[in-house]
């Protein structure tokens, strides 16, 4: 019973831990693209709505494709026969669609919202966050190995 409770917090707090580090990413992602657009206070207030609404409809989509594909394949692909394969081509390609149409979607709702200009920025800026963090993970795995 013991171990079961000192489980118990180990998994919360690493769940706490996990949601605050998301929550910390959100806050400098935001702040990154702030910056990057130049969004005045107007703008950022009817931007951002409407950019964590299309965030989160992408990550559920993300989500859904490692679910309905990743997890099928797990991988290796070389046990999939020709009909499966066939299938879970099709499902990328519909995946692919979803998400361009997301993102359609997206713009469309920003062209009344910010200049056209600063939607052509955004996706620059959102690469450039990639990045940031990517490089902060290779120097925190770095790190970690030389420990």
């Amino acid at each position: 019973m013991k171990n079961l409770i000192i489980l118990l917090l180990l998994v919360s707090t690493a769940v706490q831990a996990q949601r605050g580090n998301n929550e910390r990413i959100k806050a400098l992602r935001t702040a990154h693209i702030t910056q990057a657009l130049d969004l005045s206070s107007a703008e950022a207030e009817k931007f951002w709505p409407i950019y964590n609404k299309h965030t989160a409809q992408m990550e559920t989509l993300r989500k859904q494709e490692r679910r309905e594909i990743m997890m099928v394949v797990n991988g290796d692909v070389s046990s999939v026969s020709d009909a499966d394969a066939n299938e879970l081509i099709d499902k990328i390609l519909s995946f692919k669609v979803s998400q361009i149409e997301h993102q359609k979607a997206l713009v469309e709702e920003l062209r009344g919202v910010i200049p056209p200009q600063k939607i052509l920025r955004l996706n620059k800026a959102e690469e450039d966050f990639r990045k940031i963090l990517m490089e902060q993970l290779k120097q925190r795995r770095g790190n970690n190995r030389k420990q």
